[in-house]
């Protein structure tokens, strides 16, 4: 899940809602979205996680999966649709059928009343400043795999680094006068 903080980080944050297609509720009144904290956005970068939401989850079979997926009212998607405009890409699956897009606006984020993670609060987005395009969600993934492998090598070279405690001692060992 993003970690936003600090004083307004969660404001005027730079967004993308992956929708599909399926994700709305029977009843019609709403609809789970996937939204993310753009890549491109400031906060972006060394974040490992940039879901809004991320919940593990065991599915029947054993296997760990993780839901990305926040419910948001029709009109709360009607909001969100209408702050992307036109900056918009469809989501295709292995065989090029649209199931789904993603859209890219702008928006505050707020700790969820119900649940876990952030959820968007839509009276307050508006356009992106980052064009969505074919690349948009592979550019995720490897923003998300970047800060991973980043964090893995600052921890790498942590453990490698000598602790001041052995600096100390090693200092203290060659400080000593010789006795002859």
């Amino acid at each position: 899940m993003a970690l936003l903080k600090g004083k307004g980080a969660m404001t005027g944050v730079n967004l993308i809602a992956k929708v599909y297609k399926t994700g709305a509720t029977k009843d019609g009144k709403s609809q789970y979205a996937d939204v993310q904290l753009d890549a491109r956005d400031p906060r972006g970068p060394e974040q490992t996680n940039l879901h809004l939401k991320s919940d593990r989850v065991t599915g029947e079979d054993g296997k760990v999966r993780y839901n990305n997926g926040a419910a948001y009212s029709t009109g709360q998607m009607e909001e969100i649709i209408k702050a992307a405009g036109p900056n918009t890409e469809p989501i295709l699956n292995k065989d090029g059928n649209e199931v789904g897009t993603v859209y890219g606006f702008k928006g505050n984020v707020m700790p969820a009343t119900r649940g876990t993670g952030l959820v968007v609060n839509t009276k307050s987005v508006k356009a992106s400043e980052f064009k969505v395009d074919d690349k948009t969600l592979d550019n995720q993934f490897a923003s998300m795999r970047a800060a991973r492998q980043a964090r893995a090598a600052a921890k790498e070279s942590q453990a490698q680094a000598p602790t001041p405690e052995a600096e100390q001692e090693q200092a203290a060992e060659v400080d000593e006068p010789a006795v002859g």
